[in-house]
């Protein structure tokens, strides 16, 4: 096991913030995890995946756990069906691809989404009409405290909107290792019901869709709008999409009846944050090195130096703002550590 010292984490995150952990090891096993958890030495422990939805606002005082643990596998099938299990260091667009490469339906919608698996479940991530609990089976965790696996099934998630019973009540306690994902092998159930999908289709001219041609539409309207990590630091979507009430949501389109919306579940409303934000005139606008991205107003940028601490003040400048200007709260998507 080797456990190095003051190592930058600046490559482990999206937004490329040139923090430092005081130690740092990365985990390729599950005899590995427990034989980490198990050290007295270093009390203190910080779990990090592919580092895409995370903000880092300050040096890691602690033991950086990187979780690498690779592997996919069919566990059940069916001539419908196929069940994957899927280890938490996998990539999570490496494996919509692989998907695909194998004429699995089900996730073609999630492409390009940045981050690896043990995330997914976290935030229950979602795109273009499609999250993952409509494909979620369960998903195996190591508790911290008891070092013992748990199973978790999709009721037991507790998933709502960017939402899980990992981001609430077990916040801290457990360490995804892997997630089970049911996919179709025919009679895909294509989901084209986003406007942009079905714009891209017909400019490609594709009439009868494809698993594959819905993904080769949703890779091109991402890169139209989200900017690469690899060319500029950022998170993807800083913000969630704020919900309100009807009562709320009337009052909202009184004033703004050209606002986008959305009707979800329970009579509530969504609202595009990046409508929000762009708005209230932050598109595009730098403020130093941290700044709102010129294409989309719901992603956060680090334009070469700036500090966790520059991206969080921004953020929260945003924040007031958009409920000065509308009465309406937005909260991050991203996990911001301070």
């Amino acid at each position: 096991m080797n456990i190095a010292e003051n190592i930058s984490l600046k490559s482990y995150n999206t937004f490329g913030i040139d923090v430092a952990a005081r130690s740092f090891v990365e985990i390729n096993g599950l005899a590995q995890l427990q034989r980490v958890l198990e050290l007295k030495a270093y009390p203190n422990k910080f779990i990090l995946s592919g580092g895409s939805n995370v903000l880092l606002t300050a040096d890691i005082e602690a033991l950086v756990m990187h979780i690498n643990l690779k592997g996919i596998s069919v566990v059940e099938e069916t001539d419908e069906e196929v069940q994957i299990k899927v280890m938490a260091g996998e990539n999570w667009h490496e494996l919509v691809l692989w998907t695909l490469e194998q004429g699995y339906g089900g996730l073609e919608n999630l492409s390009l989404i940045p981050g690896n698996v043990g995330t997914a479940p976290i935030q229950n991530i979602g795109a273009y009409g499609v999250e993952l609990k409509d494909v979620f089976v369960s998903c195996a965790a190591m508790e911290i405290d008891t070092m013992e696996l748990v199973a978790f099934d999709q009721e037991a998630c507790n998933f709502g909107y960017r939402d899980s019973f990992f981001k609430n009540e077990g916040k801290g306690k457990y360490i995804i290792t892997s997630v089970t994902l049911k996919l179709t092998k025919k009679n895909h159930q294509l989901n084209t019901g986003y406007g942009a999908i079905e714009e891209e289709l017909k400019k490609n001219g594709v009439i009868y869709p494809t698993i594959q041609d819905i993904s080769n539409a949703v890779i091109a309207i991402r890169q139209s709008k989200l900017p690469d990590p690899e060319d500029i630091g950022n998170s993807g979507s800083f913000f969630k999409n704020p919900v309100i009430s009807k009562k709320t949501f009337e009052k909202f389109k009184k004033k703004n009846p050209d606002a986008p919306s959305y009707e979800v579940d329970n009579g509530q409303f969504k609202i595009p944050a990046g409508w929000l934000i762009e708005q209230c005139g932050f598109k595009g606008k730098r403020f130093g090195d941290a700044g709102v991205h010129q294409k989309q107003a719901l992603v956060l940028v680090n334009h070469g130096n700036a500090s966790g601490k520059e991206i969080l003040d921004l953020a929260e400048k945003i924040q007031e703002e958009v409920e000065k200007k509308f009465k309406i709260k937005i909260t991050p998507e991203v996990n911001i550590i301070k």
